[in-house]
């Protein structure tokens, strides 16, 4: 059953109170209030909207409050039931040093259809849209996997760029990616927008390959659902974890999740740009108002879009 066209404004206008929220805390050194800057509003506001909504991805455990929990109810608790993946601010330490990049992102699902990944590692191969299916695998390795991806893309292996987080756990993933001679970009932090910078028309990167969040994980997947591409993840579990994600009702620690395991049915996806970055523009400041933009994806009305809206400050925020 799809999703009611009506809540695609209704969640834009969350990630856009919790954007506005966090620029609050632009350049300001302090990443636990610019956090604290997006989790209160995208709280407040998701609190108004006419459904049953549980978070199934969020930021920790019920006793992490004040970030929104794994397992929190939201909404009037009138309406449809709802599964939500939230990340308030995705990019804080963007947001600290008044870098780019930082965003306020959610996806909706109906009632079951999010995988509800514990707050663990995930290893990640995710590629855009148009290329045959199931193109990648974990398990072939990084050498197959470029070669596979440059035969799909008709392209020279020299001429593939890949995006990796710079992590010292990727050493090893990092000498077999310089010796085949593809561009790498690294990026510090930033998950989920690494790994989106491979849709669209023109991607800065062919190939996102990293060990990141689950939850980024599935976030991501929510996005490729709408939009065309592939993810493939499969997560990194210790002894503590695997007690937690057998809770979430994870049985195989082994499972490599694509899309279809991580998303089914209609999904709605909001990123709002805190600072300016590659999936939107920042919060720009105009005095009186806020300007803001969100990417904004609704799978069943086949909506992809970029939104600007405008915000009175004294309206909106007093």
């Amino acid at each position: 059953m799809a999703i009611d066209k009506k809540f695609l404004k209704l969640f834009i206008k969350v990630t856009e109170k919790a954007a506005i929220g966090a620029s609050k805390f632009i350049g300001k050194k302090d990443k636990i209030a610019a956090d604290k800057g997006a989790v209160d509003p995208m709280r407040r506001e998701l609190n108004k909207i006419n459904m049953k909504g549980t978070v199934v991805i969020g930021e920790g455990e019920m006793d992490e409050a004040p970030m929104l929990y794994i397992g929190e109810k939201l909404g009037t608790l009138n309406g449809p039931d709802f599964d939500i993946a939230v990340d308030p601010l995705e990019g804080t330490k963007f947001t600290a040093n008044g870098q780019p990049n930082a965003f306020s992102v959610l996806a909706i699902s109906e009632k079951g259809c999010l995988l509800s990944a514990p707050d663990t590692y995930m290893e990640k191969i995710v590629i855009g849209s148009n290329l045959p299916k199931n193109l990648m695998d974990i398990d072939y390795g990084v050498e197959k996997n470029i070669k596979l991806l440059s035969e799909a893309k008709n392209k020279k292996i020299s001429d593939i760029n890949v995006c990796i987080l710079k992590r010292t756990r990727h050493d090893k993933i990092v000498r077999e990616l310089e010796k085949m001679s593809v561009n790498i970009n690294y990026i510090t932090d930033g998950d989920i927008a690494g790994a989106l910078s491979v849709i669209g028309n023109n991607p800065k990167n062919d190939i996102y390959y990293s060990t990141g969040g689950g939850p980024e994980g599935v976030i991501v997947a929510a996005a490729l659902s709408c939009y065309g591409g592939q993810i493939q993840g499969r997560l990194v579990l210790n002894e503590d974890e695997k007690v937690r994600a057998k809770k979430l009702g994870i049985k195989d620690f082994n499972k490599k999740y694509n899309i279809d395991d991580m998303v089914k049915g209609d999904v709605i996806f909001c990123a709002t740009g805190v600072t300016s970055g590659d999936i939107a523009s920042g919060v720009k400041d105009l005095g009186n108002e806020f300007e803001v933009n969100t990417f904004a994806l609704h799978k069943s009305q086949n909506i992809i879009k970029s939104i600007t809206n405008i915000y009175n400050k004294w309206t909106h925020f007093q």
